[in-house]
């Protein structure tokens, strides 16, 4: 039972209908739109991938997200609110963080990643619960207590791989040719766009946030975060203003770092910082 359980849960983690259904989305054609055809098949020949199918999300957050069980079924899919409110380079840059996920495999990784907690979490249910009238039943108890320790610590170096692999798209994108600040001003956008969409609209799409190129769910705190690094208050981070992050120490708040800790993504303002490290690439 709890093996079925596993790989029916692993099938919805990777599953691309799954991902289709909730995010609403719609694969479009180049004649739809030519030049997201050109920058997407682009950066694909730079990579040495197949060009990845690209949808259209149908929801206003801005956001990215790749997804596919393996490099041949990738596909790239930007939300209708992104398209309004990136620019081309910002959208390029986006496009190819997305790209670097897929090069990387990180989508399955991380999926398949998912289910060691997962099978500590049925164990520990198993044998703290199942087993409670067995003659056995304290030493049964304690095999569910260690399950439910390894449960949290897998869990959390799940959401450090995680964490880790946006950091490598990142890096993934420039290396595609994008400036690292066409990078750190979308992702400054995503922020701002998410910050502003109202919080009962995230609910549809919060088992899926690990997918996107930002985490909406904290981007009120890291829109606060940000607001300093756009000294021009222009709404992007310039070059100018990203060579000055890169000699800016970063100093997270106890919250802070517990937040980012059970987070799928970096705290924002550390990855702009790694982005600024990369300006001589």
């Amino acid at each position: 039972f709890v093996l079925a359980m596993l790989i029916m849960v692993l099938q919805l983690l990777i599953s691309p209908k799954l991902v289709e259904l909730t995010m609403r989305v719609r694969y479009v054609t180049r004649k739809e739109y030519p030049r997201l055809f050109q920058m997407v098949e682009g950066m694909a020949m730079t990579a040495g991938i197949p060009a990845p199918r690209i949808g259209i999300s149908q929801i206003d957050l801005p956001n990215a997200f790749a997804f596919g069980t393996s490099v041949r079924d990738g596909r790239i899919c930007v939300t209708k609110g992104l398209l309004e409110l990136l620019s081309d380079d910002e959208l390029k840059a986006v496009l190819g963080h997305e790209l670097s996920h897929l090069k990387s495999r990180d989508v399955v990784t991380i999926s398949v990643l998912s289910v060691i907690p997962l099978a500590m979490y049925f164990i520990y249910l198993q044998f703290a619960y199942g087993f409670r009238r067995s003659e056995r039943g304290s030493n049964t108890a304690l095999i569910g207590m260690a399950a439910l320790m390894l449960y949290f610590l897998t869990n959390l170096l799940v959401l450090y791989g995680s964490r880790i692999r946006e950091y490598f798209a990142d890096q993934g994108s420039v290396k595609l040719g994008n400036r690292p600040s066409s990078l750190a001003s979308a992702l400054y956008k995503l922020v701002y766009g998410a910050a502003r969409i109202d919080r009962e609209a995230l609910q549809g799409v919060e088992g899926l946030k690990a997918f996107f190129a930002s985490d909406p769910s904290r981007a009120l705190q890291e829109f606060r975060e940000l607001k300093s690094l756009d000294r021009d208050r222009s709404g992007t981070i310039e070059p100018s203003e990203l060579e000055a992050v890169r000699t800016k120490a970063v100093n997270l708040g106890l919250a802070e770092k517990m937040l980012e800790l059970y987070s799928t993504h970096p705290n924002m303002v550390k990855r702009i910082k790694q982005l600024s490290q990369y300006q001589f690439l």
